[in-house]
């Protein structure tokens, strides 16, 4: 049997915690997803294999096409990060975008990332008898349980560094932060620079025109004011303390591109990780003095504070805005990332991961204050800091299990129905002459007529159909027009006149007595009924990528070739759903959207288009139906004739959801506790940054090159783990374990001559992996 190539996109959004000096560590890990995607892109490009760690990914990718027929692209694609985690992500996402090397990132965090370097100039102890009264305190610190420096570190000479440093810590300046705000912004636009200075002309490492966003959190100290809408009385005012910094980038063909200006990047990266009582809280004031000294230009500044504050920029309050770690309200982003998952274009199968970089899990330390009861201070303390930070991604994960739930029931309903779905079109078309024949003319006209079967024959049915259709077209052109306002409105108001305008036009009822749709609701449906379109190219989609695998006299080949038509289709569809599809000058006519909603409907048809690109799936469908073999293609003219009445049946079911995605988004955690092929014990063992509550490798070079390794090996080792995991057949455990033994070694061996502050930290790591795969 002739063997097909199946395609898949591994897309991986990333949702990075905060960990203050576990930074380190993160930024090892998501150095391995970057060094993963950086294979994917050459050996889809058909580039030359590099050596280390990216040469081992490169030959797993390899691997996976000669014994599974399954070429894998990998494509981190949503970015979510708080404080130490949200620095992380803007740089990996920089990088992502631009082409540009991380290495620059790796320097800032072993140079840089120190007590030393951090203190404010006026904060440090003036002289060694400064607050010598205080001395108690930093022996309190370094005896204190889980902060035993000299069990944890060998080195003498790092023991002495650990003790002067902590010490000048304690002994700095009190009642304010001693580490310096401007100084820290000047070394993220260092490093910024310095991977500008790597880019040259290197692609970016997502396909032309693929969306990556970037998120982070931040929190607003003093507020900004939202309005509520209520019954009684009709507005009114609350203060919202959480703000999400966004950016989204359609990568750019040819050479790479920022994801946004710098200074914005710097502004992101300073604020999510603004902790409070170390750093002060980022104000514009040192955004304006970066800039300055820097001369660094900032072009679209306006329009960025007008987008991220879109309160304080109404109200005229951004000179005070005071903003302080994102974590304190938001320290594991899972909900900024999963409101991006909608309208991702897809043209090929998608595996979707959500993965959560986790450096300490909150059981490691749960031993520790289970043995002890809760005091006076304690519960202040933790009532303020670490219980708002450390709660569990419950919720989120719930949420996705009960939407996987839901998909699972939804698609025994449709497996069902399919028998009867198959029917009722063959008693369409049964004895059409030309059926096994399509040509463009007679497929479309086959199309509308299925269409207006399905809706005369749903009966009672199609009203409650047709209202819950027209409800999520409604509310899906207010949510572009919104994306595309510089200016927000109100909540709610553009979904608002688009109702009341479509009131006017006599749209309460849209079914005909008769039965089926009345003229004025089909016209608005092939108007802007991208919904529909999209859902039934995602049923084809997942027929033939799962339903026809063993269906009698279809091959693989053609088969593979059929649901890469039918991607390709679906991209145009997709490609329009967005306010970015629609063109650059869009913003400036959403902007009447509220006093024009009619000119608005208009416009966003005929820059659509939908009819055209209608005609040009269908000949993309004839064309593909040419080459298929008669079973292959009467299954398929069955499901895509069917489909209307597929939509009727379960568009109800889900609210308007639709039908389009079947497949569960699985979850994924990287964290030292997933990791043990080298050394069991998982954070404990591993992490020297969790100490001083994990504020530890800003003490020491040695503990930054310690979690740094670490973050590598632990990120190689989940990375490994997730690109074996979409193969099926799954991979020998063995083939597994030799890529992980490989890829370590090549870390190690590419580390060797950078981490040297702690004499035999690599050399003692090598000697781990080769006694635990000792014998294969």
């Amino acid at each position: 049997m002739l063997r097909a190539m199946r395609e898949k996109e591994l897309r991986l959004a990333l949702v990075c915690y905060g960990g203050i000096s576990l930074a380190v560590y993160m930024h090892g890990v998501t150095k391995e997803i970057w060094y993963a995607t950086r294979a994917s892109r050459a050996f889809h490009d058909e580039a030359p294999a590099s050596a280390g760690a990216e040469g081992v990914y490169r030959r797993l990718l390899e691997l996976l096409v000669t014994t599974r027929d399954l070429r894998l692209r990998i494509l981190p694609d949503i970015i979510s990060g708080a404080s130490a985690g949200g620095i992380n992500g803007v740089f990996l996402a920089q990088a992502l975008a631009s082409g540009q090397s991380l290495e620059p990132l790796t320097r800032l965090w072993l140079e840089r990332a120190d007590v030393e370097v951090l203190l404010d100039p006026d904060a440090r102890p003036w002289s060694r008898f400064a607050k010598f009264w205080a001395q108690p305190l930093v022996w309190f610190l370094l005896k204190r349980p889980g902060n035993v420096v000299s069990r944890t570190v060998g080195s003498a000479t790092t023991r002495k560094e650990v003790r002067l440093k902590l010490s000048h810590l304690i002994r700095a300046r009190w009642f304010a932060p001693p580490f310096s705000g401007i100084g820290f912004s000047h070394l993220l636009a260092e490093a910024l620079d310095a991977m500008g200075e790597t880019g040259g002309n290197t692609a970016p490492l997502l396909p032309a025109g693929h969306p990556l966003d970037l998120l982070v959190t931040a929190t607003d100290f003093n507020g900004h004011l939202e309005d509520l809408r209520l019954n009684s009385p009709p507005v009114v005012e609350e203060s919202e303390h959480r703000l999400a910094i966004g950016f989204r980038r359609n990568c750019a063909s040819g050479a790479g591109e920022d994801i946004a200006e710098r200074a914005e990047l710097v502004f992101a990266a300073r604020s999510t990780a603004s902790f409070p009582g170390a750093f002060p809280p980022l104000m514009l004031a040192e955004m304006d003095q970066l800039t300055h000294e820097r001369n660094l230009a900032w072009h679209g500044r306006e329009a960025f504070l007008k987008r991220v504050m879109p309160s304080r920029w109404k109200r005229g309050q951004l000179a005070e805005v005071a903003l302080v770690d994102g974590a304190v309200l938001v320290n594991r982003p899972f909900a900024p990332a999963m409101a991006v998952l909608r309208d991702r274009p897809a043209q090929r199968e998608v595996d979707r991961r959500f993965v959560y970089i986790d450096p300490s899990p909150a059981r490691v330390e749960m031993h520790e204050h289970m043995a002890r009861s809760v005091g006076f201070f304690s519960a202040i303390f933790g009532s303020l800091s670490s219980i708002p930070r450390e709660q569990p991604i419950r919720d989120n994960l719930e949420a996705l299990e009960a939407q996987s739930r839901e998909r699972a029931r939804l698609r025994m309903i449709v497996d069902t129905l399919r028998g009867e779905i198959d029917t009722a079109v063959e008693r369409l078309f049964g004895y059409t002459f030309f059926f096994d024949q399509p040509n463009l003319k007679r497929l479309t006209a086959w199309r509308a007529k299925a269409q207006q079967a399905a809706a005369e024959q749903a009966g009672f049915a199609f009203h409650g159909y047709a209202q819950v259709k027209l409800a999520g077209v409604v509310t899906a052109l207010a949510q572009v027009v919104e994306e595309a306002m510089i200016e927000a409105p109100p909540r709610g108001s553009v979904e608002a006149e688009l109702w009341a305008h479509l009131a006017t036009l006599g749209f309460d009822r849209l079914a005909q007595a008769k039965g089926g749709a009345t003229a004025e609701a089909i016209a608005f449906f092939r108007a802007h009924d991208l919904g529909f379109r999209v859902r039934r190219l995602k049923l084809l989609a997942r027929r033939l990528t799962q339903d026809w695998d063993d269906a009698e006299g279809i091959s693989p080949a053609e088969r593979e070739a059929a649901r890469d038509m039918v991607y390709r289709a679906q991209a145009l569809y997709q490609a329009k759903q967005t306010a970015a599809g629609l063109g650059d000058d869009f913003a400036e006519v959403a902007a009447g959207a509220l006093a024009r909603p009619a000119a608005i409907l208009a416009e966003i048809a005929g820059r659509r288009d939908l009819t055209s690109i209608d005609l040009a799936v269908d000949a993309m469908i004839v064309e593909g139906l040419g080459a298929m073999s008669k079973p292959l293609r009467r299954r398929f003219l069955y499901a895509y004739l069917g489909f209307p009445f597929y939509d009727v049946a379960t568009l109800p079911l889900l609210q308007g959801e639709g039908m389009g995605e079947f497949d569960p988004v699985k979850v994924d955690r990287i964290s030292p506790e997933d990791a043990a092929s080298i050394r069991s014990g998982g954070t404990l063992a591993c992490l020297k940054g969790i100490e001083f509550f994990h504020f530890g490798a800003f003490f020491a070079r040695a503990y930054r090159e310690n979690d740094y390794l670490w973050g590598r090996l632990h990120g190689a080792e989940r990375t490994v783990d997730l690109i074996a995991s979409t193969a099926e057949p799954p991979l020998p455990p063995g083939v597994i374990r030799a890529f992980k033994r490989d890829a370590f070694l090549a870390i190690l061996e590419e580390e060797r001559t950078r981490l040297t502050a702690e004499p035999g930290l690599v050399d003692g790591v090598i000697a781990e992996v080769q006694a635990m795969f000792a014998g294969g």
